[in-house]
């Protein structure tokens, strides 16, 4: 069905906990590119820093900008040059777009590129939309067995995938994994199907704990008011009376850095994945002695068409973060309840299909 050019319902964000839907123009395919029919899109963290706080790390809101990044959909035209993709296919969106020139992208690490546009990151517009238009290679088929929610999975699951990669997780890992929250949870499924013995996930919060536990995690540990060498003696405990082989940190707090330092084993490796201050008080000469190797990352690499494997081969389930669905025209409650700790809420997903056409998740 050919859209309506005027009818391109779009979540639009223009300052601070200023959030509106406003129809746009339907944008069309150039060179290389496809359109498509926005079905599912994730609620991410990053999404959530600019509604409430305006700017996300280095990136400030600056101009009315589209939001999120984690989608899927059915492709509905086609640019010139484009041969791998058809009219009617259901395809992820990998959704930062390297300039294809550089050192970088030429060698393969393409998320390092300098002159990457990250949707949904100023000043380069989301896909939280009924219709997007994007790059034909970053564009990836969908398998039969999965639904359109997989395929906006496959965005956080290849955090985890890239972020288990860095940190070279093998068979028989001890692995710490500190912050319950969606990336941290992904992490951990990720873990367990690369052949992790032992996951512990720590967090602040008893309810995520919780549903960590249920969708896999083999220990946990809610961090209240312990010092680090108490928390540290704990998780030797757990272990057996050995620290964690790897330790993967994704909120992004200092005190779980710290705490991820002096709970890794000599020679072992510290996982940098959450985002939070620019600067932080840090053990390095602890790290140093011991020779605990501290990594970071940028996103991902290479990782969609594993991440959608994956799922399909039934090596993870992804979709047992989702907690919580609502429409385009809900969004706005979408976000409230993300940021609700007594809502429960892990992942949430965004229908943004017109009622008037048939979807499924």
């Amino acid at each position: 069905m050919k859209p309506d050019a005027d009818n391109n319902l779009s979540v639009v964000l223009y300052a601070k906990r200023d959030l509106r839907l406003e129809n746009r123009s339907v944008p069309q395919p150039g060179n290389n590119e496809v359109q498509i029919a926005i079905n599912k899109v994730g609620i991410c963290g990053s999404d959530v820093h600019y509604w409430s706080d305006g700017k996300h790390g280095e990136f400030v809101l600056t101009d009315p900008l589209v939001i999120g990044h984690e989608s899927s959909g059915t492709v509905t035209s086609i640019g010139n040059g484009v041969s791998h993709l058809k009219i009617g296919d259901r395809v992820a969106i990998e959704p930062a777009t390297p300039c294809r020139l550089c050192f970088y992208c030429k060698s393969g690490r393409y998320n390092m590129c300098l002159d990457v546009k990250g949707l949904a990151t100023p000043p380069t517009d989301g896909s939280l939309c009924r219709y997007f238009v994007h790059a034909a290679d970053l564009c990836h088929k969908i398998p039969d067995k999965l639904t359109f929610e997989d395929g906006a999975l496959a965005e956080p699951l290849s955090c985890g995938i890239h972020a288990c990669r860095r940190a070279g997780v093998s068979l028989g890992d001890k692995v710490l994994v500190l912050g319950a929250g969606p990336i941290g949870i992904i992490c951990m499924l990720v873990a367990k199907s690369m052949g992790a013995s032992e996951i512990l996930i720590t967090d602040i919060d008893a309810e995520r704990l919780n549903f960590a536990k249920k969708v896999g995690a083999d220990h946990t540990l809610l961090i209240e008011k312990q010092q680090i060498p108490e928390l540290v003696e704990t998780i030797v405990a757990t272990f057996g009376g050995e620290m964690a082989d790897i330790t993967i940190e994704c909120s992004g707090a200092e005190s779980s850095i710290r705490l991820g330092v002096y709970a890794t084993r000599p020679c072992g490796v510290l996982q940098l994945v959450g985002i939070g201050k620019q600067e932080v008080m840090f053990p390095i000469v602890n790290a140093a002695i011991r020779e605990v190797d501290i990594r970071g990352m940028h996103r991902y690499v290479n990782t969609y068409p594993t991440a959608l494997k994956m799922m399909a081969s039934g090596a993870i389930d992804a979709s047992v973060l989702i907690t919580h669905r609502f429409t385009l025209e809900q969004t706005l409650a979408a976000f409230e309840t993300f940021c609700d700790r007594a809502s429960g809420a892990v992942k949430v997903m965004i229908e943004c299909s017109s009622p008037t056409l048939s979807s499924s998740t």
